[in-house]
C-alpha cells in the first residue's frame, strides 16, 4: 500500500499533531522561571503574551517557539511521509486545535497563534512569513498582542490566495477558528479596554 494514502498512518498524524498541540508550554515555563501560573494573568491564555506580562522576554519566548515547534513538527513529518497539501493540512488543525482544546489540561487551552505560525512555516513559509511580518508590525505600532494577532491571522486568506493558493482553506479555517478564540478580545477593542504589554 501506499504509505501516503494509508489512512491508519493518516489518522495517526493527525492524532499525534493534537496530542503535541495539548502540550501548553507556557505552564512548564512559568514553573521553570518560577513565574505565576499564566491562566491567572491578564486574558487568562497559556501564551507567550501572558508569560510576558507574568516575567521577562525570556520565559515568553521560549513559549512562543516552544509553542510554534510543536505546530511545526507534525506538519514536517506528514510532509516527509509524502502526505498531500490536504493531509498537511489536516495535521495543522489538529495540531493548533489541540492547542485551542488541549486533552492534558481539561480541554481549556490558548488561542493558538503560536501554533499556527509553526504549522504555517512548514506547509506555507512564505504566506506565514509576511503575516508575521505584519504582526510585529502592528505589534511595533499599538502593542497590543491580540490587535496583532487579528490583523495577521485574518491577512492570511488574502495573502495565500495570491501566493500559495493551495494552502487557502488552511488559512481559511485558522482564521475563523483564532478570530473566534479572540472573541473577547475584539469586545474589549472595540471598547477601547484591551491592554497592550
Amino acid at each position: 500500500m501506499n504509505l501516503t494514502s494509508n489512512p491508519v498512518l493518516i489518522v495517526a498524524l493527525c492524532f499525534g499533531a493534537y496530542l503535541a498541540g495539548s502540550v501548553l508550554f507556557a505552564i512548564p515555563v512559568c514553573r521553570l522561571w518560577r513565574l505565576p501560573d499564566p491562566r491567572a494573568l491578564g486574558s487568562g491564555n497559556p501564551g507567550a503574551t501572558n508569560v510576558y506580562r507574568a516575567g521577562s522576554w525570556q520565559p515568553a519566548l521560549a513559549t512562543l517557539v516552544l509553542d510554534a515547534f510543536k505546530g511545526w513538527l507534525p506538519v514536517w513529518l506528514s510532509h516527509v511521509a509524502g502526505m498531500s497539501i490536504l493531509v498537511q493540512a489536516m495535521v495543522a488543525l489538529c495540531a493548533v486545535t489541540g492547542h485551542m482544546i488541549p486533552l492534558f489540561y481539561r480541554f481549556k487551552g490558548g488561542k493558538g497563534v503560536a501554533t499556527a505560525l509553526g504549522a504555517g512555516l512548514a506547509l506555507a513559509p512564505v504566506t506565514t512569513g509576511i503575516m508575521a511580518l505584519l504582526w510585529l508590525l502592528i505589534m511595533w505600532r499599538w502593542r497590543i498582542s491580540a490587535l496583532a494577532s487579528l490583523v495577521a491571522v485574518t491577512s492570511g486568506p488574502v495573502i495565500s490566495a495570491l501566493i500559495e493558493p493551495e494552502t487557502l482553506p488552511l488559512f481559511g479555517l485558522l482564521a475563523l477558528l483564532i478570530v473566534v478564540r479572540h472573541r473577547n478580545n475584539l469586545i474589549r477593542l472595540a471598547q477601547g479596554r484591551e491592554t497592550g504589554l
